[in-house]
């Protein structure tokens, strides 16, 4: 089959979304599909096959993130030379938009993966940084409600847009891991790029530096684990537009020698990252799934993280990492519990490798080429009795 996929958030720029996708069309390409990406245009980019780049222009509240201009004239024709069997779109906005348009000019199956808690992202939203929570939401469920097929990354997400209003067709996929980047990597790798002591303990996070993120919490938090363990090393992997301010409280708290900022590091590297580490740190309270903790439980870490949305299901509380309240004290604490019984932790990180096996992506590429299937059948005999 040949899927169209319309997505606001792509390469260069670097996200969860950008990695699913990324990874989801690598493994439907290995099914031996043919995947189609519509999406913004970023300066500098080369071309790349069966990547359709639209005009675009950096969004006002985020200058790292480009928003396409969704002009029309010559895609009609492009899509008439390589007619789709189905459209994915990955936002409910502006190519989200499109592409739903698409679909229903050209008769085929839409579906659309609900990645972001999106009415708590309103500071970023390309509809402008002051439109109400209670909009967005209704913009959301009134586009989920024209597709056939929505899909969520997190069973408790899935619940979630259903309370909202959502009436379309729900199923949940998690976006899936590549076990195999996780195998046999240079766990020294980290320690001897950042000159940190062989024996300092290493806490790991990986994301954008964003407000949603959370991370003034876990510096605050990493601030009363470092007073009674100096040896521990805070790593944050990421960019993102809080940085400056994240680089100040971090002098506030003094603890410029222990917290490092690496900026975006290149995959490989950051696979060798998560190897290297002994314990995953996570704040958020706004994601749908949380695919970097997916990616520290393949690296074999525990995870500790506040206990809300998507990342509920991603760790089993007590078993492979710990599921916190929004409470600094409770968050350290849990640290200081991982850090202290080595023998637990080690458990913890054991189980949650195993744990992680179950989100293979190739297995989750499977599930979605069946809901892709079962929309063209379903769509084919729909137009069959017109």
């Amino acid at each position: 089959m040949r899927i169209g996929i319309f997505t606001d958030s792509y390469t260069p720029y670097v996200s969860g979304v950008v990695r699913s996708i990324e990874l989801f069309t690598s493994e439907l390409k290995q099914l031996g599909h043919e995947v189609i990406i519509f999406a913004p245009n970023y300066p500098g980019i080369a071309k790349e096959e069966n990547v359709y780049r639209f005009p675009s222009i950096p969004s006002l509240t985020n200058q790292e993130f480009y928003l396409a201009i969704p002009l029309t004239r010559g895609l009609q024709s492009y899509i008439k030379e390589k007619p789709l069997d189905i459209v994915h779109v990955h936002s409910p906005f502006i190519l989200g938009r499109l592409g739903a348009k698409i679909a229903k000019s050209f008769g085929l199956p839409l579906v659309f993966t609900y990645h972001t808690l999106y009415d708590q992202y309103s500071h970023y939203a390309p509809i402008g940084k002051n439109v109400s929570k209670e909009l967005i939401r209704k913009l959301c469920v009134e586009f989920c409600n024209r597709c056939q097929l929505v899909i969520t990354p997190t069973e408790i997400i899935s619940s979630h847009i259903k309370k909202m209003g959502v009436k379309t067709k729900v199923n949940w996929l998690p976006t899936g891991i590549n076990l195999a980047e996780f195998i046999d990597q240079d766990k020294g790798w980290l320690k001897r790029s950042y000159g940190i002591n062989p024996n300092e303990f290493v806490l790991l996070f990986v994301g954008r530096t964003g407000k949603e993120k959370n991370i003034p919490f876990l510096l605050n938090s990493f601030s009363q684990v470092n007073s009674h363990y100096p040896n521990t090393t805070l790593i944050i992997v990421g960019e993102g537009p809080e940085m400056d301010n994240l680089k100040k409280l971090t002098k506030d708290l003094a603890l410029e020698k222990k917290v490092i900022f690496t900026g975006i590091i290149r995959r490989e590297n950051l696979i060798k990252a998560y190897c290297g580490a002994d314990l995953f740190v996570f704040a958020s309270q706004t994601e749908t799934q949380g695919l970097v903790i997916a990616e520290a439980k393949a690296a074999g870490l525990p995870t500790i993280a506040i206990d809300a949305f998507g990342v509920s299901n991603m760790i089993q509380n007590g078993a492979d990492g710990f599921l916190v309240p929004p409470d600094i004290q409770l968050f350290s604490e849990k640290i200081i519990n991982l850090m202290s019984d080595t023998e637990l932790r080690i458990k913890m990180g054991q189980r949650a490798l195993a744990s992680v096996q179950t989100l293979s992506s190739q297995n989750c590429a499977r599930k979605l080429e069946q809901y892709y299937g079962e929309l063209i059948q379903a769509n084919d005999l729909r137009v069959s009795m017109l």
